[in-house]
């Protein structure tokens, strides 16, 4: 029984819970850089941001989380050859968590309602349809307030 819902958990649904638990735990351990650069690299041509790539699954680590108990989903259609550019599609439920970006990242936001706070307390919603940039360096917090989806194109300069 998962006691924090009060409902029985099927075993299909305990194996998928202990898998978003130990892809949280590995990314955990792990930069998004690192993680994105296990992906695909693409061959030159264009990179279509719709085909079937399998999602990666995880949910924020705990030492991170503020409310919630989001899950995030990730699909990743392109790495450059460097491996400082990637491209794809990123998804995820309800919840807030700390982030703290070492990257810069373009995204459009094509589903749902987000706010991104900044350490000084400056807030920013977006919905679909929106686009922006959070810049490297920066430090906060990042709220689905409606289950949300986004395209995304992350710049990571190597040290």
């Amino acid at each position: 029984m998962d006691r924090s819902r009060g409902v029985s958990e099927t075993r299909p649904q305990h194996h998928a819970r202990a898998r978003l638990q130990l892809a949280a735990r590995l990314r955990a351990r792990i930069s998004w850089h690192e993680h994105l650069c296990q992906t695909l690299v693409s061959g030159g041509g264009i990179v279509r941001l719709d085909g079937a790539v399998e999602a990666e699954t995880s949910v924020p680590p705990a030492e991170r989380l503020v409310s919630g108990a989001p899950e995030l989903e990730v699909r990743n259609y392109f790495t450059d050859r460097s491996q400082q550019f990637f491209a794809g599609r990123w998804a995820a439920t309800r919840g807030k968590w700390r982030v703290r970006y070492t990257e810069n990242e373009l995204c459009v936001l094509t589903a749902g309602r987000i706010a991104i706070e900044d350490e000084h307390g400056a807030r920013s919603e977006f919905v679909a349809g929106d686009a922006f940039v959070v810049p490297a360096g920066f430090v906060g917090t990042w709220e689905v307030l409606e289950d949300c989806a986004k395209i995304y194109a992350i710049f990571e300069a190597r040290s």
